[in-house]
C-alpha cells in the first residue's frame, strides 16, 4: 500500500512540474500522466472533474488533483495528490520571489514570460481540439455551447451558474422519453442453461 501513495505522490509531483497557466492547461498532462501512461481514469470523468472543480472553492488544478486522488486511494489518496501536485508550484515561487525583483526588470526575462503565456494558449486551444469530439454530440449539443460561450463572454456570468444551468439542460435534452427503459434479461451460467434446454435427445425418442 505504501508503494502505491508513494507512486502516486511522485506522478502528481511531475504533473505540477509539468503544468504552466493552470486550469484547462494542465488537460494534455493528466491525459498522458493518467489516462494513457497508467489508465487510472477517464477523460469523461476528468472532464466531470473539472466541471465539479469549477463550483468548488479553490484552485481547479488543485480540485482536480483531489478528485482523482480521492477516487484512486481514498482519503488519504486525495491529500497526497494535492500535496504533489502543489509542491513543485509552490517551491518555484518561493525561490522565484527572491530573485524576481532583480531579474524582472531583464528583457529576456519579459519575453521568456511572453513565450510560456503564448505556449499556453496552444495547450488551452489543444485541449479544446480534443475535447469537443467527444462533447459536441448533436445539435442540442452546440444550443448549451453557444449559450454558455456567449453568457460567459458577453455578459461575464459567474461560471457557477453556467455549470448548474448547463446540468439542467443536459438533464432536460438529454433523458430518454419516457416509456423507453428496457430492462435486460439476466445472463443465466452455462449450467443453469443447460438445466432449462429442452431434450432434444429424448424428443427425437419419441
Amino acid at each position: 500500500m505504501l508503494k502505491k501513495y508513494i507512486e502516486l505522490f511522485l506522478v502528481f509531483i511531475v504533473i505540477g512540474a509539468s503544468i504552466f497557466g493552470g486550469g484547462y492547461a494542465m488537460i494534455p498532462v493528466l491525459q498522458r500522466e493518467l489516462i494513457k501512461k497508467r489508465n487510472w481514469t477517464s477523460m469523461d470523468e476528468v472532464m466531470d472533474y473539472f466541471a465539479i472543480a469549477q463550483i468548488t472553492p479553490g484552485i481547479i488544478a488543485v480540485n482536480v488533483a483531489t478528485f482523482v486522488g480521492f477516487k484512486r486511494l481514498g482519503l488519504a489518496g486525495g491529500i497526497i495528490a494535492t500535496i504533489g501536485l502543489i509542491l513543485p508550484g509552490v517551491s518555484l515561487m518561493i525561490i522565484l520571489s527572491i530573485f524576481i525583483k532583480q531579474f524582472a526588470e531583464y528583457e529576456i526575462v519579459r519575453n521568456a514570460f511572453i513565450g510560456i503565456r503564448i505556449a499556453v494558449c496552444a495547450l488551452i486551444f489543444d485541449t479544446l481540439i480534443k475535447l469537443q469530439k467527444g462533447v459536441i454530440q448533436n445539435y442540442k449539443s452546440v444550443i448549451i455551447l453557444v449559450c454558455v460561450f456567449i453568457l460567459s463572454a458577453v455578459f461575464s456570468l459567474s461560471p457557477v451558474y453556467l455549470i448548474i444551468g448547463s446540468a439542467l439542460a443536459g438533464f432536460i435534452f438529454f433523458r430518454p422519453p419516457s416509456g423507453t427503459t428496457s430492462v435486460s434479461s439476466p445472463v443465466l451460467p452455462n449450467d443453469e442453461k443447460k438445466d432449462d434446454e429442452p431434450d432434444l435427445e429424448s424428443n427425437k425418442c419419441l
